[in-house]
Parts: structure tokens; sequence; C-alpha cells
């Protein structure tokens, strides 16, 4: 791993109790830092914790977060809303125009309140080892999140802000999904806090919904790193949407907010070699003690200059310019 900045707060001891129920295997291991070649993500964590080695880790965080009445009372409202049963598919397929569909698909979950909408289609190496996934499109969307909420962290206020965020993202996926199905089309929403079968990060980063920053979330030109994923997967053929850069990258190369804010220094200077792509990445096993401890942390982004609101249009526009500049200073593109 790279050398970090030194932070400046307390050091954290995790609790006994939890260290118990860490595997002898490294998380940074399994996420594969330091592999030279290209493969699908490993399970780690947010699967089915009998298919995966932190599972235990993983059932002591839902225990934690079961102890707070008013958590869990927000993670009771959120499984209620992924039972909802999904409409049958109609039993004939109806041919649609895929820029229509998308352009529908689009206005619906608008509709239903994301912010943000995006449409790729699937890559192999998005889907995690040991899932069978045949959906050949994805549908991407984004939910905001409440700057204020999220500035508390890493108080437990930020963490039911996160529920709440992954129950709407529940939401806003469901018009789209069966809409598509009413079409005789198979279409399935999915939300947080689960990861599912395919990583969703790649993928709102090719359709468009920004840069990976330095603290391992997504910077949007909008949003900044304030927002939370969901997506619809289908076989509705669509047009994809395609990458935004806006120089989210360069600006991270030079910030070190986030980086001092960690408060067990998991954030590194530099980029890491993982599967095959030199990219920023949080150390999983200094970063996950604390989270687990603090119902999501969610320090990093709460930080990250892009998240305060109106800010993150600004910085887009000024860091395009910066970017162009330093990687085309002779502006012959």
């Amino acid at each position: 791993m790279s050398k970090r900045s030194p932070n400046r707060v307390s050091p954290f001891t995790p609790s006994p109790e939890q260290m118990a129920c860490w595997p002898d295997i490294s998380g940074n291991k399994i996420n594969g830092v330091g592999e030279a070649g290209m493969r699908r993500p490993s399970r780690i964590m947010w699967h089915d914790p009998d298919t995966q080695p932190h599972g235990q880790l993983q059932n002591w965080f839902w225990k934690q977060g079961a102890n707070q009445p008013e958590l869990r009372e927000k993670r009771t409202e959120r499984q209620k809303v992924i039972n909802v049963e999904l409409p049958p598919i109609a039993d004939e397929k109806q041919q649609v125009d895929p820029a229509d569909a998308s352009d529908r698909i689009r206005q619906l979950a608008l509709d239903a309140g994301a912010d943000l909408v995006g449409i790729i289609p699937v890559q192999d190496e998005w889907v995690f080892e040991g899932y069978d996934f045949d959906y050949p499109w994805m549908v991407i969307l984004g939910v905001a999140m409440d700057f204020d909420k999220l500035a508390t962290a890493p108080e437990i206020t930020a963490g039911m802000e996160v529920v709440d965020k992954y129950t709407y993202g529940w939401v806003v996926a469901r018009p789209a999904a069966n809409w598509i199905r009413s079409r005789g089309w198979r279409a399935e929403p999915k939300g947080g806090p689960l990861a599912g079968p395919v990583n969703l990060l790649p993928a709102a980063i090719e359709c468009g919904f920004g840069e990976l920053g330095k603290h391992g979330s997504l910077i949007n030109r909008q949003l900044g790193s304030r927002f939370r994923l969901s997506a619809v997967f289908t076989d509705l053929p669509l047009v994809a949407d395609g990458e935004d850069r806006f120089g989210a990258d360069d600006f991270c190369a030079g910030c070190q907010v986030c980086v001092r804010a960690c408060p067990v220094d998991a954030i590194g200077n530099d980029k890491v070699l993982v599967r095959g792509e030199h990219k920023w990445y949080v150390d999983f096993d200094r970063c996950m003690p604390y989270f687990a401890e603090t119902f999501g942390c969610a320090i990093c982004i709460a930080v990250c200059p892009w998240s305060k609101p109106d800010r993150a249009p600004v910085l887009a526009d000024r860091w395009t310019r910066i970017s162009q500049r330093r990687h085309d200073p002779d502006g012959r593109n």
C-alpha cells in the first residue's frame, strides 16, 4: 500500500468481540490488491454470509444495528419495500424502439424521485464470481443524500440516512421495472444494502455518473459523493449512455481532505493496482473495523469538498478546464 499522511484523529481500537468475527484472509487480498490480471470481483461483505469469508463479521454488523431502536425501525421499513412483489411479466413480448424505451424508463425513474439515471450494457467483469447472471442491460439510478444528516458522520444519524436512501433506491427502481415487465420483457430492481450479482460502481462510471474518488466512492458533477445507487436489470434492448469526465480524478490527486479525516488511516495518497487496474482504493482491513462499529461511518464522503450542496457544479466547471489544459496544453483536441 502507498504511504499515507498521518491523520489527526484519536487512535481507534476495535472491540475484541468484533475482531473475533474476522477471517484469517485479508480483505485486500480478496479484493485483488496487487493483482496484475483482470478478473471478476470476489464476494466480500454484503452478500449471503454463508458464501463469503466475512460472513460472520457481516452478521455481527447487522446485530449491532438491531440493538438501536431507530435504526432497527428504518431497516424494517426498508425490508417491507424490498419484499413488495413484482407484477408478472406479460405473456406477449412487445417490440419497443430502444431509444423510445430508454427515454420512457428514464422519465419513469425521474418521476419516481431518482436524481440520476444512466443506462449501460452489462460487462462480464462487473459480475461477482459465483453468480449466474444473464441480463444484458442495466439501468443505474442515483438518489441524493441529505447533506446535513450525512455531515453528522460517524454518528448513527448518518447511518440512518444511508438506510433511508437505500430504501428510496428500491422505490425509484420499481416503476421502470414494472413498465418493462408489462411489455413482456424481464426486469428486476436491485437496491442496497446487499450487493447482489453485479458491482454497480464501475457500471455507474461507465453510464456517466462521474469519476471514482480517492475515498473509493463516486464523485458526480451535480451531487458530489452524497448519493446512493440502485439498479434495474433487464433484457429489454436499450440505448447506452456514455462516461462523464470533468476532472475529479485530477482534483483527488492533490486533495488531502478525506485522507486526513479518516480515523483509521485507510485512504491512500496514491492509486493501487487492483485486478489489473490502477485505481483509488480504500484499505478494506483498516476501514471495515471502524465502519462496523459506527453503523456505516461515511466520514470520507461527508467531508469531501464535492459533497457540499451546490459545490460540485462549480468544481466540475473549474476542474474540467484545468484538466483540459493539463492533458492537452496545446489545445489540439
